[in-house]
């Protein structure tokens, strides 16, 4: 009845379950946590809504875990029972380490009941919390210590410590000392740490006198850490001894040895030794155990003497891994002293245990005396129990390995795989399907061998009853079979026909055939119950789904009953109704100017509904000048030609797709091309020129913008983005350019060095990459005024012809050239100096030749020739030979009247020639009566040259006009060149003595 309710689920829910439960339960490892001490029927948790395992059609089982816990069968929900869980009684518990968890391992199966499959193990932990359910307590309600009366004040005496069988927080958490008047100034309490102990130890806060008082009795509580806290007490009593001096010490402070299990009695485990410096009684030492374990004082001996650990009891390792415990060390001096070491003794492993193997059900599966029965329409790896291995040894005494004896159809499959080599959990599952016809009954052997030397081994057996089940399902006549069926179809066209039979006979051999579909092609398709006839009910449409699977059952009328399935596969035919389908409306691709030709561009994806031919499709390019084409195999589109984004940035075009069908369908799309910008061109300076300057007083105040250097980029975006910056020709920072505009602003105050031409080098970067950039010449002249400039043109020039490394600023020659003016003013004084010096010598030569002239006497007989003047003509020059005049001599005239005459006779006439531009000397051609002989007179008197020559411009420095200053009866004048015209083209006398010797002398 419970399968015939869950039928419904088994469609949809089963088949999941059945696939995806093995992996859950393997793959899982369920822990819980839970105090101690729970009332029975406490909640622990639930597999189904904790773990996500099934909470609809499966049986829980609980396998181990009794009597301290129980499984909900339907929901996997794990409750407490009556036996309480206590964690100090359970087993697993007693005897681990401090700190330690506590868990209590548990065992669930779940089954399927829907599918019937088989069951599968859950392994679980509840590791159990502890509260606080045990007092701490004192081995003994009275403690006694012996303290020697001479013990220095400080010294420490070690009180035997307090039990608690709880543990962590809850275990002991302090110790008290109480007190009498009489012996809390003498004793206190001090608790140390010692290997996650709290040991408390008396210490001696005073003088002891044992005339005085020999005994003392204190009250010790001792506390644990619960909430609420439990605590007892126990008294204190302490004896005062009389002094000896030195106390056992042992060798070590930790002695360790291995104990073989199943040792004899009397083996010895290992000697602890201690030492006493005393004499006589007082180093006879007797030794005993400390703080030791009632399972140590069982298992061992002391030598009270010798100190040496003999086994006195059966030694199994199964039972205790280590024994740790503390020895002590006492005199037998009247005060006698103490000492103690730690002992480890670790027990070592033999192969003393076989492994035990242990066979119980699993799941829905019974064992009732040794046997189990199963139905022989099991499926394969069906468990048919569960197999638990074990070997109390340990390593590899341990490991054991558990196989299926004779040849039957089952075989062991590790259950879990979280066991250890010393615990594992084995399946026993069926190999093959079993028949009951075949045969009725297995025996079934197994048999374990752990890996010891020698080995040990172990057997057990299980008796399989197999149950005789109608066991003979339907089958089709082909398992698969597939066929193709046009779309467009009418409802109700026949597909296919399909057709199975059953071994078996009578009810169970009549068959019932229906579909099982997936929901999306539910109503499709239908089958005849009877005939197995395949109906389409539906217009199929390929492009919608091309494909329909499905499974066609053929169930008997058994009881129960069994099906037989077949796969059906229904491949849809195309025929060509779909359009072409570009997969974007319109296609937007960008790419990168300079790109070499029949580069890609771009791809366009164009799907058609259709199949093969139908779907083929071809592209082309429209309304395209050759510029772009398109590969058919990849659609991608190739340009033809090379971008160039400042030329055309945009190409727009149409593709045309057309498919394969009969008749063919075609589709467009338009493509844009949107050309990005490369930075393949440098900024270019607009403004300024490079053979401009900008004027700049010197009076301009800081911070005022002087200039702007304007720059463009026909690139675009960030390739088109520009900083400027001043690379050169600033040495003084007088300039600085804002990187964004270009302003050039004045930084600081104009000085005198300064002044002069300023060139800069200024660079417009962008912002490109890499980086393109140009480079302008920004000349500034700061000075008062642009009186020359011619000179500021040669200048600027000579800026351009500079190389940009070399800085043109101001004056740079400035301090150089103070020195400069210095040294020349030196020059120019001294120069002035000379020439003052030079011109007093003339003006005194001068006076002193006035002087000598002056003394002159006219018509004084001359031994000499005398040279007759020359007559010249305008129509030429003529010569008259003057013969001598044998008359009397005429009176002398006075000096006054020869000055006036000759004053009155000469005539001075200043022109300038048309050619040389020498000036001419014009001389009256008759001399009156008695005029002396210039030339004589000039040769006899003239000590100097008496001819000044003075240039009259640096251009005609050949040509200068000569003044001779002479006494008023003898004056001269003439000129001082070789191309001046002398007085021989005016008068009859030419005066030509000696030429050179006055034509270069100038002042």
């Amino acid at each position: 009845p419970l399968q015939r309710r869950m039928k419904p689920l088994a469609s949809c829910l089963g088949l999941w379950l059945l696939f995806q439960l093995p992996a859950l339960v393997s793959g899982t490892r369920v822990v819980y946590k839970v105090p101690e001490e729970q009332p029975p029927n406490t909640l622990i948790g639930s597999l189904a809504s904790d773990y996500g395992f099934p909470d609809v059609g499966h049986l829980y089982k609980l396998e181990v875990g009794a009597p301290y816990l129980r499984v909900d069968g339907k929901t996997g929900d794990i409750y407490t029972t009556e036996t309480s869980i206590d964690r100090e009684s359970l087993r697993e518990c007693q005897h681990l380490p401090p700190g330690q968890p506590c868990f209590l391992e548990f065992e669930v199966s779940i089954t399927d009941l829907i599918l019937s499959g088989g069951p599968r193990l859950l392994e679980g932990q509840i590791e159990v919390l502890d509260i606080n359910d045990n007092t701490p307590n004192f081995a003994s309600p009275v403690l006694t210590l012996s303290i020697p009366e001479n013990t220095n004040i400080g010294t420490l005496f070690p009180i035997p410590l307090a039990m608690d069988r709880d543990s962590g927080a809850n275990g002991v958490a302090s110790y008290e000392l109480t007190a009498g008047p009489e012996a809390q100034e003498l004793f206190g309490l001090q608790v140390a740490e010692d290997q996650d102990e709290k040991q408390p130890q008396l210490i001696v806060m005073g003088n002891l006198d044992r005339e005085q008082w020999d005994s003392y009795d204190l009250t010790i509580k001792v506390q644990d850490g619960g909430n609420p806290p439990r605590a007892s007490s126990a008294l204190l009593r302490i004896t005062i001894l009389d002094m000896n001096d030195n106390a056992p010490k042992f060798e070590k402070a930790l002695y360790e040895a291995e104990l073989s299990e199943n040792s004899p009695m009397g083996h010895s485990v290992l000697q602890v030794k201690a030492n006493d410096s005393d004499q006589g009684a007082n180093a006879e030492i007797d030794y005993s155990f400390h703080q030791a374990s009632d399972m140590v004082r069982r298992l061992l001996r002391l030598d009270r003497a010798t100190g040496l650990i003999t086994v006195q009891g059966p030694i199994d390792r199964e039972d205790v891994s280590t024994l740790k415990f503390s020895v002590m060390a006492k005199d037998k001096g009247a005060n006698p002293k103490t000492a103690r070491t730690q002992v480890v003794v670790t027990i070592k492993d033999m192969n003393d245990n076989a492994p035990s193997i242990e066979i119980r059900g699993i799941g829905l599966v019974t064992h009732q005396d040794g046997m189990a029965n199963i139905s022989e329409d099991v499926p394969v790896e069906t468990a048919v129990a569960l197999v638990q291995v074990s070997d109390r040894d340990e390593g590899e005494n341990a490991v054991v390995t558990c196989v299926v004896a004779g040849d039957v159809p089952f075989q062991l499959r590790q259950a879990s795989e979280t066991g250890s080599d010393s615990k594992k959990k084995y399946f026993l599952q069926t190999t093959t399907p079993l028949d009951y016809e075949s045969v009725k009954d297995y025996t079934i052997e197994i048999v374990a061998v752990d890996s010891g030397n020698p080995p040990l081994s172990s057997t057990n057996s299980l008796k399989v009853q197999v149950v005789d089940v109608n066991d003979n399902a339907p089958v089709f006549s082909q398992s698969f079979t597939e066929v193709a069926f046009p779309e467009n179809n009418e409802p109700d066209d026949l597909v296919m026909e399909v057709s199975a039979s059953d071994a078996d006979s009578g009810s169970n051999a009549k068959l019932v055939y229906s579909l099982v579909t997936d929901p999306a092609s539910k109503g499709s398709f239908t089958i005849d119950p009877d005939s197995g006839e395949i109906r389409v009910k539906a217009v199929l449409d390929r492009e919608q789904r091309e494909r329909y699977e499905f499974l066609v059952v053929a169930a008997d009328k058994g009881s129960p009953s069994l099906k037989g399935t077949a796969s059906v596969a229904i491949n849809v035919m195309d025929r060509n109704d779909n359009d072409p389908k570009f997969m974007l409306s319109g296609y937007n691709f960008s790419v990168m100017e300079n790109m070499p030709p029949l580069s890609p561009v771009g791809m366009v994806t164009v799907i058609d509904a259709d199949k093969g031919e139908n779907a083929r499709i071809q592209l082309s390019v429209e309304q395209d000048n050759g510029d772009f084409v398109i590969q058919n195999g990849t659609g991608t589109i190739l340009s033809s030609i090379s971008f160039d984004r400042e030329q055309q940035s945009t190409y727009t075009f149409r593709l045309k797709a057309v498919d394969g069908g009969d008749p063919p369908r075609s589709a467009y799309v338009g493509v844009t091309i949107n050309v990005l910008d490369e930075n393949d061109n440098a900024p270019f300076i607009t403004s300024p020129s490079n053979a401009t300057y900008k004027h700049i007083l010197p009076h301009t105040s800081p911070g005022q913008q002087v200039s702007k250097v304007k720059a463009e980029d026909i690139d675009s975006g960030v390739n088109a983005e520009l900083t400027y910056s001043i690379t050169g020709g600033n040495p003084f920072e007088l300039f600085q350019i804002s990187p964004h505009s270009g302003d050039i602003t004045l930084e600081k105050e104009i000085l005198r060095k300064h002044h002069g031409l300023h060139r800069l080098v200024v660079r417009v970067n962008d912002k490109g990459k890499p980086s393109r950039h140009g480079t302008a010449l920004v000349h500034f002249y700061v000075n008062e005024t642009l009186a020359n400039r011619t000179l500021l043109d040669t200048l600027v020039g000579h800026s351009l012809d500079t190389p940009l490394d070399i800085d043109i600023a101001g004056d740079p020659e400035y301090e150089r050239s103070k020195q400069r003016s210095n040294i020349l003013f030196g020059v120019i004084a001294g120069i002035v100096a000379v020439t003052l010096v030079i011109v007093l010598v003339v003006l005194v030569r001068y006076c002193r030749q006035r002087e000598a002239k002056s003394g002159y006497q006219a018509g004084k007989k001359e031994t000499k020739d005398l040279y007759a003047p020359k007559q010249a003509s305008k129509s030429g020059k003529s010569k008259s030979k003057v013969k001598k005049s044998k008359s009397p001599k005429p009176p002398k005239p006075t000096e006054d009247e020869e000055e006036t005459g000759l004053q009155k006779s000469l005539k001075f006439n200043l022109m300038n020639d048309s050619v040389s531009d020498s000036p001419r000397i014009h001389l009256p051609l008759n001399y009156p009566p008695g005029s002396p002989d210039l030339g004589r007179h000039y040769r006899s008197n003239s000590p100097l040259p008496s001819i000044q020559l003075q240039p009259q411009s640096p251009s005609a420095s050949k040509k200068h006009q000569v003044v001779q200053d002479l006494p008023a009866t003898n004056t001269f004048v003439g000129t001082g060149d070789n191309n001046s015209t002398g007085s021989e083209q005016y008068s009859d006398y030419s005066y030509r003595t000696n030429p050179q010797k006055y034509t270069n002398k100038q002042v």
